[in-house]
Formats: structure tokens, C-alpha cells, sequence
């Protein structure tokens, strides 16, 4: 009796985290004319403050069911929580890239970038900044103040 109390015990307390507790962020657009929804979330579990997040693209149809068509993902550390997910054209090339912000939380609040280009459905890290003042556009970092938005 003891023995399956003990167990039940362990069990609950490691328990995964409910959905709730991951911060998720939504981005619909395209790049290199994919229509694509961009998911970017924490890990289930894993402390606000640190962990990695996962960025995952869905082809874009029936705005009914935006993750049904899974293209691929890619998942990345991360110092802070999620901020923001934007398409930017960090290059001037025409071909927006998907921005995944990062704000540490730590005393500063300082901002990290990933930038990503969407190769044949896949996201490929194409560039990164970290250590960004709290006040900065991390997009015009990656770019070197030459990125033009949507």
C-alpha cells in the first residue's frame, strides 16, 4: 500500500506541464510563395526564463484546420521567453525570412533573433543576434539596418 502511494506520488509530481503553460506564437504569411503558418513555442515543461523553442511551418489552406499540412521544424535554445515571430527581407533578396525574438529575463531584458529562410518547406537558420539592448529592432540588427517588412 505504501509502495503504490510512493509511486502514485512520483508519477503526479512529474507530470508534463499542461498546454496552457507554453507560450505560443501564431504568424500567417508567405515566403518564396508558400503560403505557410509559422508556429514558434516553447518547450512543454521547461521554465519561462530558459529552455528552447520549437519552430514549425504548416502549409496554408483551410483557415478551419491551419496545422493540418506539417512542412517541418526546427528546434532551437533559447535565454528568455518568447516576444515575437515576423517575416522580415533581412537580405534585400525579396524573399521574406521568418524573425523568432527572444527577450531575456534577466535584469536588462535584453533581445535575441533568429532568422530563418524557408528552403523547400524547411526553415534554415540563415542568421542570429543575442545581446541586443532592450530597446533594439532586432530586425534591423539582423539586417544591418536594411530590412524591409510585412
Amino acid at each position: 500500500m505504501l509502495r503504490a502511494t510512493l509511486a502514485a506520488a512520483l508519477l503526479a509530481t512529474a507530470a508534463p506541464a499542461v498546454a496552457g503553460d507554453v507560450n505560443r506564437i501564431v504568424l500567417n504569411g508567405s515566403d518564396e510563395g508558400l503560403a505557410v503558418n509559422a508556429v514558434a513555442d516553447e518547450g512543454e515543461g521547461e521554465p519561462r526564463s530558459i529552455g528552447s523553442y520549437a519552430l514549425r511551418l504548416y502549409k496554408s489552406g483551410d483557415p478551419s484546420f491551419p496545422f493540418d499540412g506539417f512542412l517541418a521544424g526546427v528546434v532551437r535554445p533559447r535565454d528568455g521567453t518568447l516576444e515575437a515571430l515576423k517575416f522580415a527581407d533581412i537580405n534585400r533578396d525579396g524573399k521574406n525570412e521568418i524573425i523568432v525574438v527572444v527577450r531575456s529575463a534577466g535584469t536588462g531584458g535584453y533581445l535575441s533573433a533568429d532568422a530563418f529562410r524557408v528552403q523547400k518547406g524547411v526553415p534554415v537558420l540563415v542568421g542570429s543576434k543575442s545581446g541586443l539592448a532592450a530597446n533594439a529592432d532586432p530586425v534591423a540588427e539582423l539586417s544591418g539596418g536594411r530590412a524591409s517588412r510585412k
